[in-house]
């Protein structure tokens, strides 16, 4: 019976070969151990991509959907503070305006005329806020400022009620101002875009629209009585004592009136805002069910894999003891 054998260099390509395909079978073994899905996919699913390819596509979806709906919460939250920062400013201002009106001290009016300058401010400076660098109330121009600066206000309407005597021709010249399409207010004091900014999509089909612009009426109307009251004691101007009482007097009582419809706004916003919850709550649990389903398609048996890791182990332990011996046989060790 012949006998075959095979040379010290074929022996050691032959071992060779055997290691690195018992190393790149444990590195497999190893991944999918702590992975728990197959490292092999295309074996895995015997080339039948159908399913997760449409599972991939879901989650795909589903993350630009969760991407939409957080910014829009981002958004819709950061509204909800600024104009709550207006109502908190405005309710305090309307109370001390009437109060120091109806004292028709001087100094209690030139005080309270101060105030309201400072207060406009900070409204101004409350709606201009940005969120990433997107004006919250500038419409589809969220890369302008919503509105000129409380100078620039005063300055304009300064102009415009130069010269009045009386409380009802100051308020039609504020209100002029303010209210007429392509006046002062539209030109130099609101900078956003009158159209609104794009819908959020936050789900199949679904949007949220968030169509709250500086140049609302409301807001219009919390800043012209805001704007009268701090022009009230302007020594530009130089209004009588009664005069400025009773615009100061006036303005307060504006901002009181103005306070409901402050508040529908901010219901209306409050809608949306648990919209965009809802809306981020299903498409979190339709992103777990789609994520459960590619597990399913993807893992491995983790006891089989063990198994299979520890014998390939075995395996790789023996090859590397022969590789061991017979790297140590010589010519001489054979004739002793």
């Amino acid at each position: 019976m012949p006998l075959y054998s095979i040379g010290d260099m074929a022996s050691s390509f032959m071992l060779r070969r055997q290691n690195v395909s018992m190393n790149a079978e444990l590195a497999k073994l190893t991944e999918e151990m702590a992975s728990g899905q197959a490292a092999d996919v295309s074996k895995h699913l015997n080339g039948n991509y159908s399913y997760l390819g449409d599972v991939e596509r879901n989650l795909r979806l589903l993350e630009g959907f969760d991407t939409a709906a957080k910014e829009a919460s981002s958004f819709t939250s950061a509204m909800q503070s600024a104009l709550e920062k207006v109502q908190q400013t405005t309710t305090t201002l309307s109370s001390d305006l009437i109060l120091a009106g109806n004292t028709n001290l001087p100094q209690g009016m030139e005080a309270a005329s101060n105030n309201a300058r400072g207060e406009l401010s900070a409204i101004l400076s409350a709606l201009n806020t940005n969120v990433a660098g997107r004006a919250l109330f500038s419409g589809a121009s969220t890369d302008t400022a919503t509105f000129a600066s409380a100078d620039d206000f005063l300055s304009h309407l300064r102009t415009e009620i130069s010269g009045l005597t009386s409380l009802h021709d100051i308020k039609t010249a504020i209100d002029a101002w303010f209210d007429t399409s392509g006046g002062g207010f539209e030109t130099d004091g609101y900078l956003g875009a009158t159209t609104d900014l794009s819908p959020f999509l936050v789900g199949e089909g679904e949007t949220v629209t968030l169509a709250l612009r500086g140049d609302t009426q409301v807001i219009r109307d919390l800043l012209k009585s805001t704007a009268m009251a701090a022009l009230a004691a302007d020594p530009a101007l130089g209004y009588s004592t009664n005069l400025q009482s009773a615009m100061i007097v006036s303005a307060g009582e504006s901002l009181i009136t103005s306070q409901s419809e402050l508040v529908g706004v901010r219901a209306d916003l409050g809608y949306a805002e648990a919209r965009i919850e809802e809306s981020k709550t299903r498409v979190s649990a339709e992103k777990t069910s789609f994520e459960i389903s590619r597990n399913e398609l993807l893992g491995v048996d983790l006891y089989d894999t063990a198994t299979r890791l520890k014998a390939v182990q075995f395996q790789l332990e023996s090859l590397y003891t022969a590789t061991a011996r017979l790297s140590g046989l010589s010519l001489v060790e054979y004739l002793r």
